[in-house]
């Protein structure tokens, strides 16, 4: 089961359908910067739009920020994930790759490949795809990562004469954002399912389990929404929920503030939408009490 902090719980993420101007973007990178939760953020990165979707293929730009108060150098990816029943993303060893994942890999394009950026000015990476002759309809997935490149450290003299002689070491973390990089071909279709929905503990702390399905031939995404009758807000709300064609069914379990279970009470309604962007399509509901 994933655990999903209330901090990460609402990525809102943006459908890209063919190629958008960098002014555009830039635009919107400027807005993100008021709006955290809008864009994916590891570090001093900060990156937007944190999903993309490109139907028969086409052209779209990601736009990187640094957040940070230096310049920061960047390097640009691109690796295969298989998504695992808890919804958490597990990478695919390279010696296993099948060829036509290997073109998977080759059909997506993007410049450049690294990138050093100084503190607050954005810039985008653009990216092109076309699924090559001999791949048939379905959805092919490749996730893009924008590592933090760490700068080599200084040698520095032992601090103690006596440790002369030995070695020490320092670990730097290094900090990446992923993102799906997604290319539709034909006419594909994905149906979502509610099989069910319990309070329940996490340790000592309270949170709540929702169970997914997906069936059809491609990948579906949205926002999960429970709602107490005749009620105009959600009593809960997490956005960015996605089920990836490699699974037929997806569990969460997310974290509960003490506000939220007192509004979790009753008869409720949970709802599967698409995300507003997309048009908020209703794709599955379910009525419950807690």
């Amino acid at each position: 089961m994933i655990k999903i902090s209330p901090m990460w719980a609402t990525p809102i993420l943006a459908r890209v359908p063919g190629r958008k101007s960098c002014a555009t973007l830039l635009a919107a990178m400027a807005s993100l910067l008021w709006m955290p939760v809008s864009a994916s953020a590891q570090g001093d990165l900060l990156v937007a739009p944190t999903r993309i979707v490109m139907n028969g293929g086409g052209s779209a730009e990601v736009v990187l920020n640094n957040i940070g108060a230096t310049p920061a150098t960047y390097r640009i990816s691109l690796e295969l994930r298989r998504m695992l029943a808890d919804g958490s993303l597990e990478p695919i060893d390279q010696a296993d790759y099948t060829p036509e994942q290997n073109a998977m890999l080759e059909m997506v394009r993007y410049a450049p490949r690294r990138i050093q950026l100084p503190p607050n000015q954005p810039q985008s990476v653009r990216i092109s795809a076309r699924p090559p002759e001999g791949f048939g309809d379905g959805e092919y997935r490749v996730h893009m990562t924008f590592r933090a490149v760490p700068e080599a450290p200084a040698v520095e003299a032992p601090r103690d004469p006596a440790a002369a002689s030995g070695f020490t070491l320092k670990l730097t973390p290094i900090y990446g954002v992923t993102i799906p990089v997604i290319v539709r071909k034909g006419q594909l279709a994905g149906e979502a399912s509610i099989l069910g929905a319990a309070l329940v503990r996490d340790g000592n702390e309270p949170a709540i389990r929702i169970d997914l399905a997906r069936t059809g031939n491609r990948s579906v995404y949205g926002e999960l929404r429970i709602v107490a009758p005749g009620a105009k807000q959600p009593a809960f709300l997490v956005r960015g929920i996605a089920i990836y064609p490699e699974l037929a069914q997806r569990s969460l379990q997310m974290g509960l503030t003490p506000a939220q279970v007192a509004a979790l009470k009753g008869p409720m309604v949970v709802e599967y939408r698409e995300m507003p962007e997309q048009g908020g399509r209703l794709m599955a509901s379910r009525p419950v009490t807690f």
